[in-house]
């Protein structure tokens, strides 16, 4: 996540002429036991990626305000998911992902959260056999895309997700994407390396060189025929990227748990959570939902 203690970072990105080489994830579906843990605890408070999850859910409810179903691309073990569907009640979601041990964390998690709005399938998000066409109100995906093999899968989860969403649906995706220092992905990896388990940090590292490049995104954007969202990225150096159509307002009930969860982040990962907001801010986010 953007941090102002990145800043020797952000130097280097703009000093650096070169890309790093994208590098595939060796497991691109993570089943192993400790894996899905590590990375189920993370988005959890306190974990190291509940900051993330946090700003996510506030934008991700923004845009799927008016619509009635949603599909979660690559949900992992349901995290960020069972928090956008606690504070969205009225929505239908529906979470898809290729690791069968992920769609049971995912299941178990949102019965302990008692969530009767949420669903979970195994479905491979570059060909969604599971989903008809047109049938969803809204389409999102976070920190997920990195996990394909390739650019032609990436291409094939842009056409399916065109192919499913219902005329004028919505659309959130974020992700990380490809830098240009393996020093900056090293420092951003490891920097909460004491707060979290040592396989979280080693995946977010296998995350970032396995990122796609921001003119990849841009070009799948431009290549969209039935939904026009816009495309963002955190200022000056592109760490991550957000693909999303039109805001609507909250309600103000919304507004304060969103508020309320903020203060409820340790000190740390609440700095965290408001340095992404600057980032994407000057990157030209607009609409904050904390104030």
């Amino acid at each position: 996540m953007p941090r102002l203690s990145t800043l020797p970072s952000i130097v280097r990105e703009l000093l650096c002429s070169r890309t790093l080489q994208r590098e595939p994830e060796p497991d691109l579906v993570m089943e192993s036991g400790e894996q899905v843990d590590a990375y189920a605890q993370a988005g959890r408070i306190p974990g190291g990626m509940a900051a993330v999850y946090l700003f996510h859910t506030a934008q991700i409810s923004k845009v799927i305000a008016r619509s009635e179903s949603v599909l979660d691309l690559a949900c992992g073990p349901g995290t960020l998911l069972s928090q956008i569907a606690e504070l969205n009640p009225s929505i239908s979601f529906t979470g898809v992902d290729l690791s069968a041990s992920m769609i049971d964390k995912a299941n178990e998690y949102a019965s302990e959260r008692e969530l009767p709005n949420v669903r979970f399938f195994i479905d491979d998000i570059a060909r969604l056999d599971t989903v008809k066409n047109h049938s969803v109100g809204a389409v999102i995906s976070t920190m997920a895309l990195h996990h394909l093999p390739n650019y032609a899968a990436l291409k094939s989860s842009f056409d399916q997700i065109q192919r499913v969403l219902k005329p004028n649906g919505s659309l959130y995706i974020a992700d990380f994407t490809r830098l240009k220092s393996l020093k900056s992905v090293h420092h951003i990896s490891y920097m909460n390396r004491r707060h979290q388990p040592y396989i979280f940090s080693l995946d977010t590292e296998r995350s970032m060189r396995a990122a796609f490049l921001l003119e990849e995104f841009r070009g799948l954007v431009r290549e969209m025929s039935t939904v026009r969202p816009q495309i963002l990225s955190t200022f000056l150096v592109p760490l991550f990227v957000i693909i999303k159509t039109a805001d609507h307002s909250l309600r103000k009930e919304q507004y304060g748990r969103l508020r309320d969860l903020r203060l409820r982040l340790p000190g740390r990962f609440r700095r965290d959570l408001d340095d992404m907001r600057l980032f994407f801010k000057l990157g030209g986010l607009k609409n904050d939902p904390f104030g």
